[in-house]
């Protein structure tokens, strides 16, 4: 049943969205996705087409807000599908948490939108630059261009503890794509 899923999602990410793939497709075993800009719910479809067509449906996670996956049937199907439920307050540390999902894994690509929301915001959040500090694992910028239907796989980078010199790198570089609302974009 998987594999014919794949195949239905690989079909609608190629021939009927029409999107294509540039950029280095990383081999790494670990890896943070930087994925941007996030402006709207259609981004978390074009990551599974896209997961779909590079067969890599097991290597690739997401997190999620745990809310979702309370809701009984859906929050079954996220797991099912790669999703990471955290709890996302003060009281909780979810880098910690995600820096201890990775290391228990083989590989994983975790898949986070920095921006946090589909909302305009001025600046992007850092958990993931964290993350991929604390584990020691390099960050993969990917961009979602809805105008050009591309997802670019950027040049993967190891964060240098300069955050505000590798924020400003990933800022720069999801600003090259036009999200599905760009008016929602990062400024």
């Amino acid at each position: 049943m998987s594999s014919m899923i794949s195949l239905l999602n690989k079909f609608i990410f190629l021939n009927i969205l029409k999107w294509k793939i540039t950029g280095d497709i990383p081999t790494d075993k670990k890896l943070i996705f930087a994925v941007g800009p996030h402006t709207s719910a259609y981004d978390f479809f074009v990551g599974l087409f896209f997961r779909s067509h590079l067969k890599m449906e097991n290597q690739i996670k997401f997190i999620g807000k745990a809310e979702l996956f309370q809701i009984p049937i859906f929050g079954l199907f996220l797991r099912s599908i790669g999703g990471i439920p955290v709890i996302r307050n003060k009281s909780n540390n979810s880098v910690d948490y995600l820096v201890n999902v990775i290391n228990d894994n083989q590989e994983i690509y975790l898949s986070l939108f920095p921006e946090g929301t589909r909302s305009k915001v001025d600046k992007l959040k850092t958990g993931f630059y964290f993350i991929a500090l604390k584990s020691k694992i390099p960050i993969q910028p990917i961009g979602f261009d809805f105008e050009k239907r591309i997802v670019d796989f950027g040049k993967k980078f190891n964060p240098s503890g300069d955050i505000d010199k590798d924020m400003k790198h990933i800022t720069s570089y999801f600003s090259k794509f036009k999200g599905k609302f760009p008016e929602n974009g990062l400024n």
